[in-house]
């Protein structure tokens, strides 16, 4: 059970601090009292409230510099006005000085001084939140910015940061074996690949195809992979199974991506497999060619749709569920592959991936990858990666 907060009135007429203390006591409220501005001071240095309600007439000290002294000490906590004093200059000097709201006496309801204390509460809250989260993507900016540094100093070094961050290829995690490739059109690639153990029945990958090329899409990549970190620790240490949600993911990683104003878009397939059911939860945000499911028999498309991250802030994503075949293979391409097909129409170029992939009943990534290895070496038109999931 959440802590009661704690409410310090600083009032010298006893009559009214007794019936506010009493009623916001029986409202839930830890109740501190002060009867003059000097022990009031004092009361707030030592038991460090959540809200402060001051008078403004007291004696030892007036109000307005009580007020004064505590928003200069603690400028997020909230600090209510309850005077009888209701002349408007004395309203706005309370206010210029950091009040957050001003209530006259004689308080009738005492439910209009409760319900001033809860706003101011969730005001504040919201206030620490914000800053923290501010602070936390203003070190993850600083993090990204000199990787950033780092890979416009030195293209061959941020190639080499940007391999390392990749997934071991043919990765087992028990029946399930994830392989990948990675073709950069330069030095560096704007498309990423990713799997990972989220605990010890799930496993989580992606795709993410970042717009443009080179450092400045290399760098998004970067952070979408520390963010991702963040939300996998998040549920290590503190039980919050957002990175079990894809469609919450995807939402999540919008919202931080558009906050970061990069002039940048991406679009990302996230998939999370649970191995006891054998089952896949996976959300689209506008990933293109859409993955490819392989049972031997037959190929079907993941037909999840849904908009990129990062163009817009309120953008949702749906959920898909489905049961996988006792073996499978679950094939994953970046749209740069479409470079590479001859038909100029995107429907006829996926279609003929679809139809190359029907040719066998499992899917040989050397075999598919022979190609690229040697165009690579030359200059391809966007970046490829592909991923290639297989349950025996």
């Amino acid at each position: 059970m959440a802590e009661a907060a704690k409410i310090l009135t600083i009032e010298d007429e006893s009559p009214i601090r007794r019936g506010i203390v009493a009623y916001l006591s029986d409202s839930g409220f830890t109740m501190l009292e002060a009867s003059d501005g000097p022990s009031g001071i004092e009361t707030f240095r030592r038991e460090h409230p959540d809200v402060v309600l001051c008078d403004l007439r007291l004696p030892g000290m007036d109000g307005l510099e009580v007020l004064s002294t505590i928003t200069a000490e603690s400028p997020e906590t909230p600090v209510i006005v309850v005077s009888g004093v209701s002349l408007l200059n004395y309203a706005v000097q309370a206010l210029k000085r950091g009040a957050w709201d001003y209530i006259t006496k004689p308080i009738h309801d005492m439910a209009v001084l409760e319900s001033a204390v809860r706003r101011v509460l969730d005001h504040a809250e919201l206030l620490r939140q914000n800053r923290e989260y501010r602070e936390n993507l203003e070190t993850l900016n600083q993090e990204l910015t000199r990787t950033l540094e780092q890979l416009q100093e030195d293209e061959e070094a941020g190639r080499r940061i940007q391999l390392q961050m990749l997934p071991e290829d043919n990765k087992c995690f028990g029946v399930y074996t994830f392989r990948r490739r990675l073709f950069p059109s330069m030095y560096l690639s704007g498309d990423f690949v990713d799997y990972f153990p989220i605990d010890d029945r799930h496993i989580g990958f992606y795709m993410t195809d970042v717009s443009g090329h080179g450092a400045a899409s290399a760098f998004v990549t970067v952070m979408i992979n520390t963010l991702m970190t963040q939300y996998r620790e998040a549920l290590w240490q503190s039980g919050d199974k957002t990175i079990l949600q894809p469609q919450e993911v995807l939402m999540r990683l919008n919202r931080d991506v558009y906050r970061q104003n990069l002039d940048k878009h991406l679009t990302m397939f996230y998939g999370v497999i649970d191995k006891a059911e054998n089952t896949l939860l996976c959300s689209n945000a506008g990933q293109f060619p859409y993955p490819l499911l392989n049972d031997g028999q037959e190929v079907r498309a993941l037909e999840y749709r849904g908009r990129p991250i990062g163009m817009f802030y309120d953008t949702e994503f749906t959920l898909g569920q489905l049961d996988l075949p006792a073996a499978f293979d679950l094939m994953m391409v970046s749209d740069g592959i479409l470079e590479l097909m001859p038909a100029e129409a995107l429907q006829k170029r996926y279609g003929e991936l679809l139809s190359r992939s029907l040719e066998g009943t499992g899917l040989d990534l050397g075999e598919m990858t022979v190609g690229l290895e040697v165009l690579a070496d030359k200059h391809l038109p966007d970046d490829i990666a592909i991923m290639v999931i297989t349950r025996h």
